[in-house]
This record gives structure tokens, C-alpha cells and sequence, in this order.
């Protein structure tokens, strides 16, 4: 098992973290609030501009905090055949109708502007740069590296921490399958191994001279605990952060997290074309079971008709990301939750 502790300047913060959540529920406020009450906080940089992700940057900067990160989105385009995007449209037809929106968009695969905001963390560095949904290039990392920055890989199994160790990343983020929203997963198509957070970072941390930030499906002080028992230096905690006062998650999806007519999560590729875990709501039910690989063209092509689920109020209708231990989040400052989860 490892005992690599974290480096400075990780080293000395809270063993709670808080997870970046792209698409609006990770705020600068947020990471703002989590840092001044001792935690490490990220910024989701995911589906922002890289002028966005400056700008937020400052933001933080200009509230005094000196320690937080930026995640990234590693391009690892899932390529979809145009006829199986074609057919998943037109299985959306009956929802966008129903929302007044067309799902008519091209099929359209990105990179999130990956380039851009290398270049701009290279001239402008944060403390830490983690990386999520594939291996960056090792020249990229050592970018960034020699510019001053820690580097975080997430991870789900040993293989990928092998090779992120031999790309030179500085720490690895080890994801269970009951993280919510996205899984790390690298190969398309995969879905993570269904095996408990303390047993895959007990697994990873045999061998793996790198130190360990355990996520996925935590919920409380005794999860925690057993994740650093498993050789984990720290946890990190999304779903928990839902419904904090600082966080950016929309109001539609707020109350489904305590609407009792939602009883379970699933991992699903209905929404984006990649598997990430959601309450299961009409959406998923009526999708999952045709929706093909193929991010992030599947989200492009969902988007529109998930704005105007989330502006109509339509939980029936939006991602819902949620992690298998939702139920434990509630609505208080960020600070607070955070403080609750440390054993």
C-alpha cells in the first residue's frame, strides 16, 4: 500500500475535497467558500471557453485563495456512425416536441478547446491541473509540470493508473462506479467496474507510488474513513455538493434530488454518448437501451433539448446527474458539508 503523502501545496488541507462538476453546479463561489474553510476545490472547466476558465480563474484569485485547481476534459472522442446518431435523433423526436426544440444538429465532435486552455495554464498556472475522461499526452503534462503545476489523472482501474504513473502525472484521482455524472472510464463504450471505492483504491494503492484521491459515491464521514483506511491521502465529494449554497446546480435539478418519485440511479448513455450515473427519470428510461456510443456528439446533439428541460422545470426530462449516495445531500454552505464528512 502506499504512503506517499501529497505534496505541498496539498499537503496540510483538509482530507476532504470538493469535486469539480461541470455544466454549472461547480461555482467560483463554491471553490471560493471550500478553500477559505481549509479543502481543496477545482474549478470545471469542462464545456467553458478558455476565456471562461480565465475569467473564473481570477475570480478565485481575486477572493485571496492561493490553493484550488482546474479540471480539464482530455479530448477522447468516441466516434459515432452518422446513420446510428441519425436514428438516435429521431428516437428523441416525442421529447423535443414535447419541449418545443429541435434535435436536428450536425453531428459535431470537439476537443473542448483543449489547446487553449493548456496554453493559457502554461502561461498562467494553478496549483493543480486534473484530468478526466483520458490520458493527456505525456508532452502536455510536462507542460504544465514545468510551468509549476500538480497534475491529477482520474482513474478506474489499475491499468489506467499504470499508465498515468509512466505519462508522469503527479497524483491519481481513483473513481468508483457510483461517482456521479460522468465516469472517467477511458475506452469507449466501457462502463467502470462495479466494485466498492475502499477495494479498487486498496488495489491501485498496492503498487502505485502516487498518491490517492479517492471519489465516487461518498456520503458520509464513515465512507471517508474507509477510503483513506484503503490507502486513499484524500477524498473528494460531488453529489454531496449539489446542494450547497454556493453551488450553480439548477433549480429543476435541486428539488429532484429530494423528490421522492426518483428511487434510483443508473449509468446511462442516453444523454452525452458516454456513461455517467443519473436519477433514473423518463429520459433514461425511454432512451438508455438504444442510446449508441458517441461523445461528445450525443451530447451536442441532447443539449438543447436538456436547457429547455431545465428552464420548463422538467426533471422528467434533464440529466440529473447524481451519485448512488444522493440522498445524503442537503442544502447548507459548502464549508459546513465539507466539515461533517471528515472523520
Amino acid at each position: 500500500m502506499t504512503t506517499t503523502a501529497l505534496p505541498d501545496p496539498l499537503a496540510g488541507r483538509a482530507a476532504v475535497w470538493a469535486a469539480p462538476m461541470a455544466g454549472g453546479p461547480t461555482t467560483s463561489e463554491l471553490v471560493v467558500a471550500a478553500a477559505r474553510a481549509g479543502h481543496v476545490a477545482q474549478l470545471a472547466a469542462g464545456y467553458r471557453s478558455a476565456e471562461a476558465m480565465v475569467d473564473e480563474i481570477a475570480a478565485v484569485r481575486a477572493a485571496g485563495v492561493e490553493v484550488f485547481g482546474v479540471n480539464l476534459f482530455v479530448p477522447n472522442v468516441h466516434p459515432i456512425a452518422p446513420d446510428d446518431y441519425a436514428a438516435y435523433a429521431r428516437s428523441l423526436a416525442g421529447d423535443a416536441e414535447r419541449l418545443g426544440v429541435a434535435v436536428d444538429a450536425p453531428v459535431t465532435e470537439d476537443d473542448d478547446a483543449w489547446g487553449e486552455k493548456i496554453s493559457a495554464l502554461a502561461v498562467d498556472p494553478v496549483p493543480l491541473v486534473s484530468f478526466t475522461f483520458g490520458l493527456p499526452d505525456a508532452a502536455d503534462i510536462a507542460r504544465l509540470r514545468a510551468a509549476g503545476a500538480l497534475t491529477a489523472q482520474t482513474v478506474t482501474s489499475r491499468d489506467e493508473a499504470r499508465a498515468a504513473e509512466a505519462a508522469g502525472i503527479d497524483l491519481l484521482v481513483v473513481q468508483g462506479a457510483a461517482a456521479g455524472g460522468h465516469s472517467g472510464v477511458w475506452a469507449a463504450g466501457a462502463r467502470p467496474a462495479e466494485r466498492p471505492l475502499p477495494a479498487l483504491v486498496a488495489e491501485i494503492a498496492v503498487d502505485a507510488p502516487l498518491p490517492i484521491v479517492a471519489a465516487g459515491g461518498v456520503a458520509s464521514a464513515s465512507d471517508v474513513a474507509a477510503a483513506l483506511a484503503a490507502g486513499a491521502q484524500a477524498v473528494a465529494v460531488g453529489t454531496a455538493l449539489l446542494r450547497a449554497t454556493e453551488s450553480g446546480t439548477s433549480p429543476t435539478h435541486r428539488a429532484a434530488l429530494v423528490d421522492p418519485r426518483f428511487r434510483e440511479t443508473a449509468l446511462t448513455r442516453a444523454f452525452t454518448g458516454r456513461y455517467a450515473r443519473a436519477l433514473v427519470n423518463h429520459f433514461v428510461a425511454a432512451h438508455d437501451a438504444v442510446a449508441p456510443i458517441g461523445y461528445p456528439a450525443i451530447h451536442h446533439l441532447t443539449r438543447p433539448l436538456r436547457a429547455a428541460a431545465s428552464a420548463a422545470g422538467d426533471a422528467e426530462r434533464l440529466h440529473l446527474w447524481a451519485g448512488r449516495g444522493w440522498r445524503a445531500a442537503r442544502e447548507a454552505p459548502v464549508g459546513e458539508i465539507l466539515a461533517s464528512l471528515i472523520p
